[in-house]
């Protein structure tokens, strides 16, 4: 019988929901009356409750973030309307710090803050004992690895043929950055390294070969990264792909010397790097030796085949667009694969909000919290960074225009402001943003780039041409077919010798 449903809404059917897993893992005795239930912010909200109430359960236990806290807040609503009996039980981040107010908190019965490895059991047991605590918000302590019992036996063979796997060999963060939850979460606290490893190598044996770390600083204890980093070159096969976020600033010698060994393709760094402005990042409790990154990016783009995925954010307190525009130059010469460009969020419970009144900080109201406006950077600014970003995730990030982006700003003109101009364009030719097929974007790029900065046609011709063969395309868009260039067979052919354009992953 199942007495007990764990179940949220993924970003995407790909992603998998790790905290339910941990929940459902560490039960106990509970575990046979309970199975997990994950769903997709895109799914009918009246087929979800449909299948859950077609359980019966006692008591539903959900994962609530910042992406599917709004469909949820329905679907708890819906819930009580038609089964009023059942218990929701709350977690995860939008729902652990500041949650008074929250229309979902109010319709709940229940709301663990933060860590509820532990804490969900034992509310489970006291609600099926007919023994409910008195009250709704539940703060338990932060539980100690070594008691917990991890989740990974838990993926299904679908899980692992089609879907992210989600690992940690630890948790917290040692840093401070003030629009981050991680700085809430001290100390660091790793978990032990026989069993996490161990874990690890059934996984492999059951035919996992992708794993993303959610570990907020990978490389801090050496020891550990190096560990661990040495199991899966031990374990090596071509198919196998490892995400990690990093530390910008901290990459000695001892980790070098391991990276070194991975074929290209096989690692993806995660680098946030958010603002090369030393005065925001120590207005925002940032550390960061912005010289020693930039000595770290090199070593990794030259004497490495990692895939590195930096970020950057717009709209912090006391940074304008200049200081941004400076800095995305600085990362572009940098040459990381990808640039991910955010927009702060005002994350419940950060302590970026004590800036609000002197830089002017507005946010939306409404989930992601990002920001409006700031006293440096006006709504119409934010917008079109926006705008800015979107294009670049579609010309740069995409791996679509891998050379030929580099043309943009070939005449040693900044890589902002170029990119400003084209993204105007883009949008003034479009009039949107998105569902632009390639083979358009490829021709809009050209005229972008001979028509406005006036690079040659036939050298623009051969790097475009070159980028959209390269990921297998036979056909020859209508505005190439002028233009004397090889057989798209015969590109590819080429292209073989080149590193790999995109890791195979990439997360939002």
């Amino acid at each position: 019988m199942t007495e007990i449903l764990l179940t949220t809404l993924n970003a995407r059917y790909c992603h998998t929901a790790f905290g339910l897993r941990y929940l459902h893992a560490n039960l106990g005795p509970l575990q046979d009356r309970a199975a997990i239930l994950e769903f997709s912010i895109n799914d009918s909200s009246f087929e979800i409750l449909s299948q859950l109430l077609a359980y019966r359960p006692r008591i539903i236990g959900l994962g609530v973030y910042i992406w599917n806290v709004q469909p949820l807040t329905r679907l708890v609503a819906e819930i009580k309307q038609v089964c009023p009996e059942i218990t929701i039980v709350l977690g995860g981040p939008e729902v652990s710090y500041e949650a008074a107010g929250q229309p979902i908190v109010e319709l709940a019965d229940y709301v663990i803050s933060g860590e509820g490895d532990l804490a969900f059991s034992e509310l489970c047991k006291n609600l099926l004992s007919n023994q409910p605590p008195p009250e709704k918000m539940i703060f338990p302590p932060v539980p100690l690895l070594e008691k917990l019992q991890l989740p990974y036996h838990l993926y299904t063979d679908e899980d692992i043929a089609h879907r992210v796997l989600y690992v940690e060999a630890s948790r917290g963060c040692p840093f401070t950055c003030e629009f981050c939850l991680s700085a809430l979460e001290i100390p660091v606290r790793a978990f032990p390294q026989e069993v996490f490893l161990g874990a690890m190598k059934s996984l492999l044996q059951r035919g996992a070969r992708q794993f993303k770390f959610v570990d907020r600083t990978f490389n801090l204890n050496l020891r550990y990264s190096q560990a661990v980093l040495q199991f899966f070159l031990e374990h090596y096969t071509p198919d196998l792909f490892l995400h990690f976020e990093m530390i910008p600033d901290r990459l000695p010698e001892s980790l070098r010397i391991l990276i070194k060994k991975f074929p290209a393709g096989s690692l993806q760094f995660e680098i946030g790097v958010q603002t090369f402005n030393d005065d925001v990042g120590r207005l925002i409790s940032r550390r960061q030796d912005n010289t020693r990154l930039a000595e770290n990016f090199r070593f990794l783009r030259t004497e490495t085949g990692v895939h590195l995925h930096a970020d950057l954010i717009v709209g912090l307190p006391g940074e304008d667009l200049k200081s941004f525009a400076a800095g995305f130059d600085r990362l572009v010469q940098l040459d990381p694969q990808e640039i991910q460009i955010g927009m702060l969020k005002r994350l419940r419970g950060t302590p970026i909000i004590r800036h609000d009144a002197e830089f002017e900080m507005i946010y939306s109201p409404h989930p992601p919290y990002e920001i409006l406006s700031t006293k440096q950077v006006t709504f119409e600014e934010i917008h079109q960074m926006r705008r800015f970003a979107r294009f670049w995730d579609l010309v740069s990030n995409s791996g679509n225009f891998i050379r030929s982006r580099k043309l943009l700003w070939s005449a040693g003109e900044s890589p902002f402001d170029v990119f400003q101009q084209l993204a105007v364009w883009l949008f003034e030719q479009e009039k949107r943003a998105h569902g632009i097929p390639l083979p358009k974007l490829a021709e809009l790029v050209f005229r972008f780039l001979t028509d406005h900065l006036g690079r040659s046609e036939e050298l623009a011709a051969e790097l475009i041409w070159n980028d959209y063969t390269s990921g297998g395309r036979e056909d020859k868009p209508m505005f190439l077919r002028r233009f004397d260039l090889p057989p798209a067979r015969e590109m590819r052919d080429r292209n073989l010798l080149l590193p790999t354009r995109q890791a195979r992953h990439t997360q939002a």
